[in-house]
């Protein structure tokens, strides 16, 4: 599954906001990945993900392929929409 999101998250995707979304991301056996400003990294890893910077009504595209890609897709995109 891949979709291109914005990011809602008052914070972005910084510190704590980055921490649980790789807390989350590691509860599932499907790979996440994230893709912004050319670059594509492994949504399992914090200092991938801040290495992004990734602000507010930033654009990204969410890549989650796995056997519980569905799920675990949802639950991110929850994470990036603030919620």
């Amino acid at each position: 599954m891949e979709k291109e999101l914005i990011i809602k998250n008052d914070h972005g995707l910084h510190a704590r906001p980055a921490a649980l979304f790789v807390q989350t991301a590691a509860k599932f056996k499907s790979n996440v990945d994230i893709e912004s400003h050319g670059k594509r990294v492994n949504g399992k890893s914090i200092l991938s993900i801040l290495s992004l910077g990734l602000n507010k009504n930033d654009l990204i595209k969410l890549i989650v392929s796995g056997p519980d890609d569905k799920t675990a897709f949802d639950q991110l995109e929850k994470i990036l929409n603030g919620e």
